[in-house]
């Protein structure tokens, strides 16, 4: 599954929206020209199936040791359930934080200590969410592997966070593929291009 397909795929179905002329605003403040919603991939059969086969192969290709899949709570469970019914592999998921009630779990699903774990994430930016989550395993005792996720914008501080915090990010396509494929398709000008990949490297 090649990251120029999965950029089809994700403007096919509107999951990614390049809006260069009217910012979108991110959670965090940022005045952004894309907005990514990979949830929109599970509402999509056809689509959603190409995901979950890429992010097997994801993890079989760089995570061959891989016993369990967790999910980032909440866009990665599904994603990990998926994942983890092709492969045969156990999964659970981590909350942003530990419930307030009953046994007060973070971690959901039963890992045992030493458990070799990749996380699936749907979109890394700042990569703050999937470390907070890699740091919860490993605060368990879980052998964390490494990371698979969807779309990466590939914003410098995200790599440099992920460095790091000692752990490793694989993603099925990446902002620099899908403004190519948008631009070929007639989803942006051709001169929105480097607007929109100058935008990211100022981050």
């Amino acid at each position: 599954m090649t990251d120029r397909i999965i950029a089809k795929e994700l403007l096919s179905i509107g999951a990614v929206f390049l809006r260069p002329e009217e910012p979108f605003t991110w959670a965090s403040g940022i005045k952004s020209p894309i907005y990514c919603d990979n949830r929109l991939t599970l509402s999509a059969p056809s689509v959603r199936a190409k995901i979950e086969a890429g992010l097997a192969g994801t993890v079989m290709e760089h995570y061959p040791e891989a016993e369990m899949l967790m999910g980032t709570s909440t866009a990665g469970i599904a994603h990990a359930a998926l994942t983890a019914a092709i492969l045969g592999l156990p999964m659970g998921y981590v909350r942003s934080e530990a419930k307030s009630h009953g046994r007060g779990n973070r971690i959901e699903g039963r890992m045992d200590r030493g458990t070799k774990v990749v996380v699936i994430e749907d979109l890394i930016s700042t990569a703050g969410s999937a470390i907070e989550v890699v740091q919860a395993l490993r605060e368990e005792g879980a052998e964390v592997l490494g990371i698979a996720s969807i779309f990466t914008y590939g914003i410098r501080r995200g790599l440099e966070r992920l460095a790091q915090a000692g752990t490793v990010n694989f993603s099925l396509s990446n902002l620099d593929t899908l403004v190519e494929v948008a631009a070929e398709e007639g989803y942006i000008a051709p001169e929105w291009k480097s607007r929109i990949i100058e935008f990211r490297d100022g981050l």
